[in-house]
């Protein structure tokens, strides 16, 4: 195994907290010694499958981890996922169907493999003991935690003071999703930084049951390629594993330079040194941050295809957007005849038709701002009709070509 230095320092890129560290060196210090993996968990809430790359901070985390030899669990919380995490929701959540969590767990696993090594990771479901538990043993994990306690929670303390319901069953997660931990008997917990509460139970929740505790690793929440707010599907502000690589490559180069550094730590493999290197770089502006950019655009792509691709995404982005070119391969759009007026479509409605603007208004708002090109040239006329063969771009990355 790696000597514990240096997996500190590869563990340690990118962390917001770890509780604690001095308990952290302990644990790996034996696992060197015993030869014996650590056993690193990660619980998931099967109830929003669709991963972006904000997603992939904590999951590239485990991957360290597992590159470093140790054990990954994953924990797909089949009945927690049916009761619904309460972090930072205001009411109580509609339960899932024990179908929608199957449906979602798989959905997920086939996304979170893209990060992770299939062959290397055991992935269980937290039914496989709570289903087994009577109700002595579940009133036994609920005495272990005090209502007092529980309200100190900054969610249920906000619902409480202004009167919102708060359902005895969603005092059970924090307490289930602990429990997790001592099912596994986990050495380390991974979790974004909404989720300290609950991952500082595991180690409440484990010491009652006489377990060692856990190391908490706690991840930051990656900011969006706004630089602004956090990476949300709903804000439009995200870069998804899904996606297509020229637009994985087009979207990371539209980030703002000051957040270059972060998402090398945050969501790619390159070595801490290396990172230290590029930002000591850019500080003493030694370095283009374009060129920086350029390679985290790669680095993201690779992680999700192959090296070959994102040469290739980066090719298609300097001949489409530094050169302004025009790209070969163009998606057609057919539009219908109930969609056409006398035969003919104006730009704003084929923009919103086409998916290209959320509703008409914002279509005419784009073309007023100059973001809209036809045949590579801008035009300013909400109006303009719009023929068979023509090439519509909007704004950078997005462009189809017209069938009627």
């Amino acid at each position: 195994m790696i000597d514990v230095q240096e997996q500190m320092k590869i563990i340690k890129n990118g962390v917001a907290e770890l509780i604690s560290e001095e308990e952290l060196v302990k644990k790996l210090i034996k696992s060197i010694e015993k030869n014996i993996p650590l056993r690193i968990k990660l619980g998931l809430d099967p109830s929003a499958p669709d991963i972006h790359i904000g997603h992939t901070v904590v999951l590239r985390k485990l991957k360290s981890f597992q590159d470093l030899g140790h054990q990954i669990i994953i924990i797909i919380g089949d009945y927690t996922g049916m009761i619904g995490d309460p972090t930072g929701k205001s009411e109580t959540r509609k339960k899932l169907s024990e179908e929608e969590v199957i449906e979602n767990a798989k959905t997920y696993t086939d996304q979170i493999f893209k990060v992770l090594d299939s062959q290397k990771t055991i992935v269980k479901f937290n039914g496989e003991w709570f289903s087994k538990m009577n109700f002595m043993e579940v009133g036994e994990l609920a005495s272990k935690y005090t209502v007092a306690r529980m309200l100190e929670r900054d969610d249920f303390k906000k619902r409480f003071k202004s009167n919102q319901p708060i359902s005895i069953l969603e005092f059970l997660y924090p307490l289930m999703q602990g429990y997790d931990s001592v099912a596994i008997k986990a050495d380390v917990e991974l979790g974004g930084t909404d989720q300290k509460f609950n991952n500082l139970m595991g180690r409440t929740i484990q010491k009652e049951y006489g377990q060692e505790q856990q190391i908490v690793i706690l991840m930051p929440l990656l900011e969006g390629i706004d630089g602004i707010k956090k990476m949300s599907k709903s804000l439009g502000n995200y870069i998804g594993i899904d996606e297509n690589l020229n637009d994985i490559y087009g979207k990371t180069m539209s980030i703002p330079d000051e957040l270059i550094i972060r998402y090398f730590k945050l969501t790619t493999n390159v070595h801490p040194d290396e990172i230290e290197d590029m930002e000591k770089q850019i500080n003493e502006n030694t370095i283009n941050p374009r060129d920086l950019k350029m390679k985290l655009a790669r680095e993201i792509v690779k992680q999700y295809f192959t090296e070959k691709e994102a040469a290739e995404a980066e090719l298609h982005f300097i001949s489409v957007f530094q050169k302004k070119k025009i790209p070969d391969e163009i998606p057609v759009v057919e539009v219908e005849d109930k969609d056409l007026t006398d035969g003919k479509i104006i730009i704003a409605k084929l923009i919103c038709l086409i998916g290209f603007a959320p509703s008409n208004s914002e279509a005419r708002r784009l073309v007023m701002q100059g973001a809209v090109r036809i045949n590579g040239e801008k035009i300013g006329d909400c109006e303009l009709e719009i023929e068979d063969g023509m090439i519509i771009q909007v704004g950078k990355r997005k462009f189809a070509k017209l069938l009627k």
